[in-house]
């Protein structure tokens, strides 16, 4: 059989500009994650490992202005947001080389014995070890930042576990440049090009998941296609991690008080965000919860006249295109549900922005359970309710998100009224809050936390920020294991200066 060609198609004309590659076959699969496995132990040096990723940052921005024509080619994502993402994708980078340097992650804790303990506690000296080889699979929202050399891809090789990187159909010409960047800095460091593999097509997004050496996964992308994999990654002989993020409401609740007092603010913010990038972000916010009345119909006024004015633009693919559209016929078509901006085709290849109303206890019943899954596109939902009892049942019945927001007033943001136990009705909700913001915008941060409960993420672990490298390892006890048989970094006279617990006392 002969393997399908692999075209860079442009989404605003939706041709196709070049044959960039085929795709992989099973043993193009299963030559590339056992590239990456013998790849292992090159990885182990730290100081090596953090050499790398930031010669991989630099490698990324010396070819930056190709990387960006080729990436809004196959994007329409334009060259200013793209040359942010490529810059917050070199900073990632770096910042992960920063952690890899410091040690903290290695989680070191040394006991020593304690005999009159109850039980006695022998010698234990604990730490972690990388998985194993990790498949990426690519976002088709962040052509850079969850891409190739994206989050996943450069937490798991600060871990020490070389990557197998399934390429997204939608940029597999940016795919190839960057896996040579990658790869380029590798060598330069001394380590096999196969610590960073690279293949394209469906079939071998399968076969990589199953393969037996793939110790761990990374996915972002729809919660169809993530549950898929995520079903085949439990199914396995031997069962491993699959750390997802498949899809997010993003609900933002706005109280009374603060529709009364800044609805025009509020309004004109959530246009801007669910806009943002033509809708296409993880964080959108697709459900917002507004109180009925007067002080609503300000709010929702001054969102109608803020999205009337925007731009059509272009989704990532035609097949994202045609799902949108779908989506939205779906919507506008149940009862109680008008649309003052309708959203919609614009062109041949483009798409209008625009919103959805409904009576928020039209949520409460099966048949509008819709309005409570993702649509992605510059699309939102307005709910307006009636009372906290009508509030507390539409909280009570939406999905895990990775956002949840509150728009509050001055003083209900200065303690007043019942704001804190608004906030604690979310936070079950998702993994980051916001009070006052938009959720558009994930700031790569040591405190950062992307994830929350399913569908939003599969797992409880974060794919941004420092702690998305725990992810890629597993915790080891060494028990009366003698000194000169102990890796350095569990040797009582710290060789490698770590930060450790040292008999219950942190050392750094």
């Amino acid at each position: 059989m002969t393997a399908a060609p692999v075209w860079s198609v442009d989404p605003r004309t939706g041709k196709h500009r070049e044959q960039v590659a085929v795709e992989a076959t099973a043993d193009e699969v299963d030559a590339a994650v056992r590239e990456a496995y013998a790849a292992r132990d090159a990885l182990a040096d730290r100081a090596v490992r953090a050499a790398f990723l930031r010669e991989a940052a630099t490698g990324l921005e010396a070819v930056s202005a190709l990387l960006i024509e080729v990436a809004d080619a196959e994007s329409a994502l334009g060259p200013v947001r793209l040359t942010g993402e490529l810059a917050r994708t070199a900073y990632q980078l770096r910042a992960f080389a920063d952690l890899v340097d410091e040690g903290a992650f290695l989680d070191v804790v040394i006991d020593h014995p304690d005999p009159a303990a109850t039980p006695p506690v022998p010698d234990l000296r604990r730490w972690k070890i990388p998985l194993g080889v990790v498949a990426v699979y690519a976002a088709s929202n962040f052509p850079f930042a969850f891409s190739v050399a994206g989050g996943d891809t450069a937490s798991a090789l600060a871990a020490g576990c070389p990557v197998v990187v399934k390429a997204h159909p939608d940029h597999p010409a940016l795919s190839e440049l960057v896996a040579k960047v990658l790869r380029r800095a590798a060598t330069a460091h001394g380590l096999p090009a196969g610590v960073v593999g690279l293949v394209h097509g469906f079939t071998a997004g399968v076969d990589l998941i199953k393969h037996p050496l793939v110790a761990a996964a990374g996915f972002t992308g729809s919660v169809r296609g993530g549950r898929a994999l995520f079903d085949a990654a439990a199914a396995r002989p031997v069962p491993i991690p699959f750390h997802g993020e498949l899809g997010s409401l993003n609900p933002v609740v706005v109280t009374e008080d603060a529709a009364a007092e800044r609805a025009q603010d509020i309004g004109a913010g959530l246009a801007a965000s669910m806009t943002l990038g033509v809708g296409q972000f993880c964080v959108k916010p697709g459900l917002v919860l507004v109180p009925s009345g007067a002080h609503g119909d300000g709010l929702v006024k001054a969102l109608m006249d803020a999205v009337s004015d925007s731009e059509p633009g272009v989704l990532l693919d035609h097949r994202m295109r045609d799902a949108f559209l779908a989506g939205v016929g779906e919507r506008t078509a149940l009862p109680e549900v008008d649309s003052p901006v309708t959203p919609g085709a614009a062109g041949a290849h483009t798409v209008s922005a625009g919103f959805l109303t409904v009576p928020a206890a039209r949520l409460t019943e099966g048949a509008h359970a819709a309005l409570l899954e993702e649509c992605f596109g510059p699309v939102t939902v307005v709910a307006r309710y009636t009372g906290e009892d009508e509030l507390t049942a539409v909280l009570e019945r939406l999905p895990g998100s990775l956002t949840a927001t509150v728009q509050l007033s001055p003083a209900e943001a200065a303690g007043e009224g019942d704001a804190a136990a608004l906030l604690a009705r979310l936070t079950p909700l998702a993994g980051r809050v916001l009070v006052d913001g938009w959720p558009t915008g994930v700031a790569v941060a040591p405190a950062q936390h992307h994830g929350g409960p399913y569908p939003a993420t599969t797992s409880t672990s974060t794919s941004v920020g420092g702690t998305a490298v725990e992810r890629w390892l597993r915790p080891v006890a060494y028990q009366n294991t003698p000194e000169p048989l102990l890796p350095p970094e569990l040797r009582d006279d710290n060789p490698l200066r770590l930060p450790r617990r040292y008999d219950g006392v942190l050392e750094r």
